[in-house]
């Protein structure tokens, strides 16, 4: 398993390459581009074309949509531990983001114009739900109920026989979400941006996916909204000798197993046999897991584990990375440090006890989140990514008097006479 010192010269090299983000596979690309044209062109021809090609699934147009039916029954045939822990979770997701919603307010300005801003929600959003991820259903649906989005339009992938999981089914039916397509991959994503006789177009996509869909929300952003561009899942423990390194172990292999194996996990630690400690119990618990080998993967080509002097150190190399999920598993004092000092992780776990599991199914912030160190411009999803905002603006002619003198300024500065003169004409007489 790979070390890296934070004080070598050679480790900043080794971190940038280590964390470059990979490029789009021009492969990819074309692929994404000539399914979406024929979207584009051939609207629900298109998607069956595909669905029978990547699915197996032989549907006319008319059964693309899930019917009532079908997600009632799915709802009813879940367990009934199952229910109560989506139910559960939808409590604690709607209590976190109910906090965030943006108020309308109102003010005057310095001139004596009334100003103020007002939020809107947006009128139908497309949610696209990789392969029987329950909870991003939870992660996304709820928030957008939040935000009063009137149209929540589910898509997400198909089997053979044309079924999707009872768990993503059911899901949707407890959030209240009463629109699902069972279409997948990227003709999902060229059927919320273009629409099709049989399915609305959407003004924002959200949700998780592979390469292809990830490269399909790239192109068919600016035709609609996107909301996240999420790669492979990310993890990094910053851990000290206070740390129990069976559950250090444990969190790092739970983010590894996501499957795609090109996931990244980070071990931060002032402590070398610290961190020998945590590579034997990953190599001890490997042996149990279901998806070993897609975990054995990551750990070969996706893990690094870095030895720094100090808290600090490590707080400015987590900064760096702006992981996706920063597990902080230290002393009080150190913890201190770590949270002033990394402004940049998607979401942080603070405590032994604080898994990330928690935040992928229950603790109330979205589990979409930025990877690849796009947390250094972007966050996770809230409830403002449901909504757009208008600015307002009311002056009378008191105020416009006293703005008259800005504005003809700046309109000689700019050579912009009509704009000096759409202000001089109401001031003038």
């Amino acid at each position: 398993m790979r070390l890296l010192d934070s004080t070598s010269p050679a480790f900043w090299p080794a971190m940038r390459r280590f964390c470059r983000a990979a490029a789009s596979d021009p492969a990819v690309q074309h692929a994404v581009s000539g399914m979406l044209a024929e979207v584009a062109k051939d609207g629900d021809a298109a998607i069956a074309r595909f669905v029978a090609k990547f699915d197996g699934a032989a549907l006319k147009p008319s059964q693309f949509r899930v019917t009532a039916d079908e997600l009632a029954a799915a709802a009813r045939r879940l367990p009934r531990a199952e229910r109560t822990a989506i139910r559960e979770a939808i409590v604690c997701v709607k209590a976190f983001n109910r906090r965030s919603l943006p108020r309308a307010w109102r003010a005057r300005n310095p001139q004596g114009a009334r100003i103020g801003e007002t939020f809107f929600p947006l009128r139908r959003v497309g949610l696209y739900i990789p392969r029987g991820l329950a909870s991003t259903v939870i992660m996304t649906s709820v928030i957008a109920k939040l935000a009063r989005v009137p149209e929540i339009a589910i898509f997400t992938p198909c089997d053979k026989e044309g079924r999707v999981s009872d768990a993503v089914l059911g899901t949707a039916k407890l959030c209240g979400v009463t629109e699902v397509y069972r279409i997948g991959g990227v003709p999902a994503i060229g059927a919320m941006a273009f629409g099709t006789k049989t399915i609305p177009a959407v003004v924002k996509i959200f949700g998780p996916g592979n390469a292809y869909v990830v490269e399909a929300k790239r192109q068919v952003f600016g035709q609609v909204g996107v909301d996240l561009l999420p790669g492979p899942s990310e993890v990094m423990v910053i851990a000290d000798d206070s740390a129990n390194p069976d559950f250090v172990a444990a969190d790092l292999l739970a983010q590894a197993e996501h499957g795609s194996g090109r996931e990244k996990v980070f071990l931060v630690s002032t402590s070398k046999k610290f961190i020998a400690v945590v590579h034997a119990r990953l190599t001890a618990a490997l042996a149990t897991l279901g998806r070993a080998e897609a975990v054995r993967r990551v750990l070969k080509d996706g893990f690094v584990s870095i030895v720094v002097p100090d808290m600090r150190a490590a707080a400015e190399v987590g900064d760096w990375v702006a992981p996706e999920h920063l597990e902080l598993e230290v002393a009080p004092a150190a913890r201190a440090i770590l949270e002033a000092g990394i402004t940049t992780a998607g979401a942080v776990m603070l405590g032994g006890w604080s898994a990330t599991a928690l935040g992928d199914f229950t603790a109330g912030p979205s589990h979409e989140l930025p990877t690849g160190r796009s947390g250094r411009f972007s966050s996770g999803l809230q409830a403002i990514d449901f909504m757009r905002r208008s600015s307002l603006v009311e002056y009378d002619e008191r105020a416009l008097r006293r703005a008259a003198p800005v504005v003809e300024a700046f309109a000689r500065m700019e050579q912009l006479d009509a704009h000096g003169r759409s202000v001089t004409i109401r001031t003038e007489g």
